[in-house]
């Protein structure tokens, strides 16, 4: 290593899933700012699945893209190879740290390894994950916390949480918030909006907006019940459409069949990534009753659309959100006076959207990827 030059990063983005929710939008977001400042403050290599080459070389044009191998593509092989391969090609391309973005990481390498650990809602709401999983990823963190030269994290809550629950080291720990892509997620046009209503079959009616993984941390069937106690009396009830992937709660099944059949819920799955400022820009409210998020870019997201916010108050979340959103609990009756208050409230909703756009342009990727190249210098040795 020669001192004075920029450090020489590995990034592995082999964990990004097709589907570009949640860990793939942070890689994204991330690697997109970080083209920005490759060559003066940082020399980065990527490897990726074989199917995102062609993407991150178009995204990173000075930096090194490397495929990985073809059957990383399944989850077993990849993580057998993050132990065995990714050390080994860190070591090929002279690397000064590798980072993985996503909770596991390296035991053993030539270099040091930093780590990204999304949250801790494994420890804080263990009930809200399957056994097999929960237990995988809680054992995932406490190694990573054990073994990674520096553990980054995308909130204080989280920082917090760590340090409380696990006696992490703080003096290991930075925080570097999630960014919005002002591109991507914006006030959508009335066009747009329409686009998504027709896709929908949404007509003129309003609705509530959901978007998010269907896993039971993010209590989507306590909002069903809950949107269904606040609108179910009203001359046009507002439909709900909860949106993203499948996940695994089947407890919305249930609540979707104690609906009375004149309350409209859609369920369409994944968006297209086009479509989603018309889909949270064009609803009446955003709402994300989440049990703990290690911050909540879903929220953010749809701030950064000019939509009310409806979320609870649990760990990161009031970083994200501030005075920008409403808050509730997690429980129906709670979502119901909730919900219910801000759809006979046009103006206080109008004052929301305002506050939240303006918060979330405080939340960028350039930030974000400065705190990571300064955790990553911090690492180097």
């Amino acid at each position: 290593m020669t001192a004075g030059r920029p450090p020489r990063v590995l990034f592995d983005a082999t964990s990004v899933p097709a589907d570009r929710g949640g860990v793939g939008r942070y890689v994204d977001g991330l690697l997109g700012a970080l083209s920005r400042v490759v060559g003066s403050e940082l020399e980065l290599v990527v490897v990726a699945l074989r199917t995102d080459v062609e993407r991150y070389s178009r995204m990173l044009p000075t930096a090194e893209v490397i495929a990985a191998p073809a059957a990383v593509a399944h989850r077993p092989a990849r993580l057998a190879w993050e132990q065995t391969g990714l050390p080994l090609l860190a070591q090929q391309v002279g690397a000064d740290v590798l980072h993985s973005p996503y909770y596991t990481c390296p035991l053993r390498a030539a270099c040091p390894v930093t780590v990204t650990v999304h949250d801790a809602t494994f420890f804080t709401e263990p009930e809200h994950y399957d056994k097999t999983r929960g237990t995988f990823f809680r054992s995932a963190i406490r190694t990573s916390l054990r073994r990674a030269e520096r553990v980054i994290v995308p909130s204080k809550a989280t920082r917090d949480e760590l340090i409380r629950l696990l006696d992490a080291d703080p003096t290991r720990i930075d925080v570097a918030y999630h960014g919005v892509d002002p591109e991507a997620f914006h006030v959508p046009s009335e066009e747009e909006k329409a686009r998504v209503r027709a896709r929908l079959g949404l007509g003129d009616t309003g609705y509530v907006a959901f978007l998010g993984a269907k896993e039971p941390r993010k209590n989507v069937p306590n909002l069903i019940r809950g949107w269904a106690l606040a609108v179910r009396d009203r001359a046009q009830p507002p439909a709900l459409v909860v949106a993203g992937g499948q996940g695994h709660d089947d407890e919305i099944d249930r609540a979707a069949a104690e609906l009375p059949p004149h309350l409209r819920l859609l369920r369409p799955g994944y968006l297209r990534y086009a479509d989603l400022p018309g889909f949270l820009g064009g609803a009446l409210v955003a709402a994300y009753p989440s049990y703990g998020e290690g911050f909540g870019l879903p929220v953010l997201e749809a701030m950064a659309c000019g939509t009310a916010v409806l979320t609870t108050p649990r760990l990161s979340l009031p970083e994200v959100g501030g005075e920008a959103v409403a808050y509730t609990s997690e429980e129906p009756e709670r979502i119901a006076a909730d919900l219910a208050a801000l759809l006979d409230d046009e103006p206080r909703r109008r004052a929301l959207a305002s506050a939240g756009l303006a918060r979330a342009r405080e939340f960028t990727w350039e930030a974000s990827a400065e705190a990571h190249v300064a955790a990553w210098s911090r690492a180097r040795v």
